[in-house]
């Protein structure tokens, strides 16, 4: 028998409209199991999408969707709306190479009006999509489910004061989690937010604020005053009012009675302008073990439905957050003006592990990138020595910050970049493809790539030394190679890479962690007859214009390495050898990077694979590169 009987019957939201009211409560239910059993099943965000299982079911119950649009911040609670919206039979392929996104994305429904998966997005967009609807005389409404910690970031205030000033109809709800703005709610506060919200309230407080206006002027400022502060001191919501909202709530996110009309009322303000709902929501809901642990039921692996564990396999070697979180915490005990900044990610940079050791010198500032970046100039230029722990792929959002309030005055900013390179399941949106080109482009800039975990251990080292410019380590997301880990880095010398296997024909110059596949791409040469040197470049820059010119000079095919973009590492190289004169006299060279595209999510070792990145692929270049037949080559390798 199924446990879904009654979602079974619903392939999309106009089959849920078609219920009666009084069975929603019971389609949220087994909405929530369905969600749980395909988390359990694939891994995956799992504590947001329950926290909304009701006010999903409610937003596709009102709204006429896809006509009108919902707008979905980050898109981590995303999953319940999937199920509904005509994609629940391949939900068992999620995250999975060729399955759905684990975020919204435009090109997979057309429910998801916005594709997402860096927070505080979903006002801009949305007053973008508001604006054209008016241009274009329709009237569809466009709604905006933001949380609360995306709240955080500047942007989300940018679009409300941007949305309060133009008046156009929008509807942003406040997903609102951690009860960091709102008192506990109940059905006074339900019945409060349905009267404000109505109809006839609205007419009033309009009546009221036009005969206030025949007031003389201070009687009329100090009417108005009063209405909304009142409003506010009893929701939460003056800030709101200040930019130009209408504020509701806050109301029960679990509770469909209170959701429904509340949600209709606001639905049918047509001329009031800007409206913030603000709901409250438990995240993990109705799933006792993600209440229980909220932050360790966020994103999660496999787990058992039963008792909540989460099938983690044992790792083979270190994870490189956490080699870069101890080579940190050894160097902030040598030094105590060693500080470390994060950006709402603790724990997925391993500052949570700093911040145990020294509480008082690491600061998690929020989603707020651009400030995490400025606020550590600052701290660089009182003589501090801040490490900004930043994801390749979040730290884009801060690339102004990074050039003119860093580089531009030269500030020793140490930037620790984690999920440098392809990343798996989070698929395109979270993939450090950039910030290589991004970084070195920028004058004064050191830019660093560890090739394993005990060089991580060094740069990180290398790091607390640069005092008189900024500089940058990445590093991939997973495991090292289980090398032995010293109790503390030892510096590098700046700009100096190394000679990791000497050859004679062709020679392979490594910048990060493809350094593995490289060594293994030299065996097979190496079988093949042709004797390989690989190098480590260590720096992007300053180059090692010493190593480079060896190699050149001593080989007859140089290839570059590098899990980045076009117009990173191997410009760096390529500028410098052309300058030189050395590619005027029969060099090959052939640089390989990540190709011009988003690669989806997949298996990391297939994402490589589609990126031409693994050995093999190394192997064909250089082959290639000599003038070797492939195929004549290939054939004695296999037999």
């Amino acid at each position: 028998m199924s446990k879904t009987p009654l979602l079974d019957t619903i392939p999309d939201p106009a089959a849920l409209r078609a219920l009666p009211e009084e069975r929603l409560r019971e389609l949220a239910g087994e909405l929530r199991t369905e969600t749980v059993d395909v988390v359990s099943r694939t891994g995956g965000h799992l504590g947001a999408g329950l926290g909304v299982i009701e006010l999903t079911v409610a937003l596709h119950y009102v709204f006429e969707t896809p006509t009108d649009k919902i707008v979905w911040d980050v898109g981590h609670q995303s999953y319940p709306h999937k199920i509904l919206t005509g994609r629940r039979a391949r939900m068992g392929t999620l995250r999975q190479g060729g399955g759905l996104s684990g975020f919204t994305k435009r090109a997979e429904s057309v429910y998801d009006a916005f594709g997402a998966a860096h927070s505080s997005t979903s006002i801009s967009a949305g007053l973008g999509m508001a604006v054209a609807r008016d241009l274009a005389h329709d009237d569809n409404h466009v709604v905006c489910v933001i949380g609360d910690g995306a709240m955080t970031a500047g942007m989300a205030y940018e679009a409300m004061n941007n949305a309060g000033s133009m008046k156009s109809r929008l509807i942003v709800i406040l997903n609102d989690n951690n009860m960091s703005i709102a008192p506990n709610v109940g059905a006074i506060s339900a019945y409060l937010s349905r009267l404000i919200s109505s109809r006839s309230y609205r007419g009033v407080r309009h009546i009221a604020k036009q005969l206030a206006q025949h007031l003389p002027k201070p009687l009329e400022r100090a009417a108005k005053r009063a209405e909304e502060y009142a409003r506010g001191l009893a929701t939460g919501g003056t800030l709101f009012e200040e930019l130009g909202f209408y504020y509701v709530g806050p109301i029960d996110g679990h509770n469909l009675d209170h959701l429904l009309p509340v949600l209709r009322n606001v639905r049918d303000a047509k001329n009031q302008g800007p409206i913030l709902l603000h709901v409250v929501t438990e995240k993990g809901h109705g799933y006792k073990p993600a209440v229980d642990s909220d932050d360790k039921y966020h994103g999660v692996t496999k787990f058992d439905v039963v008792t909540g564990a989460q099938a983690k396999a044992k790792a083979a070697a270190p994870a490189y957050t956490k080699v870069f979180a101890e080579a940190l915490i050894a160097e902030a005990a040598r030094d105590p003006k060693i500080v470390a900044v994060t950006a709402a990610m603790p724990s997925g940079t391993g500052l949570d592990l700093f911040a145990k050791r020294f509480p008082e010198r690491c600061f998690d500032v929020g989603i707020a990138e651009q400030h995490a970046v400025t606020f550590s100039a600052g701290l660089a230029a009182e003589g501090f020595r801040p490490f900004a722990a930043i994801y390749s792929t979040f730290l884009q959002r801060a690339y102004d910050q990074v050039v003119h309030d860093v580089a531009i005055q030269s500030l020793p900013v140490r930037f620790a970049i984690d999920r440098a390179g392809l990343v798996g399941a989070d698929g395109p949106t979270h993939a450090g493809a950039f910030d290589v080109t991004y970084l070195a482009t920028l004058p004064n800039f050191v830019v660093m790539a560890a090739a394993d975990e005990a060089e991580l251990f060094d740069m990180v080292a290398t790091a607390a030394r640069i005092d008189d410019r900024p500089s940058a380590v990445r590093y991939p997301r997973g495991e090292g190679w289980g090398l032995a880990l010293p109790a503390a880095g030892e510096p590098l010398a700046l700009g100096r890479g190394r000679i990791v296997r000497e050859g004679a024909v062709a020679a392979i110059l490594s910048f990060g962690a493809r350094l593995a596949e490289c060594l293994k791409a030299a065996d097979e040469l190496a079988a093949h007859g042709f004797s390989t040197t690989v190098a480590d470049a260590r720096f992007a820059k300053p180059l090692d214009r010493d190593l480079v010119t060896r190699l050149a000079r001593e080989h007859e095919v140089l290839l570059t390495i590098e899990e980045g973009s076009v117009g990173g590492f191997a410009a760096h190289v390529l500028q410098f050898l052309a300058q030189a004169g050395m590619l005027d006299h029969g060099l090959k060279v052939r640089p390989m990077t990540l190709p011009d595209l988003f690669i989806d999510q997949d298996a990391p070792q297939k994402m490589y694979d589609v990126a031409g990145l693994n050995a093999p692929h190394i192997v064909r270049t250089a082959l290639e590169a000599l003038g070797k037949d492939i195929r004549a080559v290939e054939r004695p390798a296999r037999a």
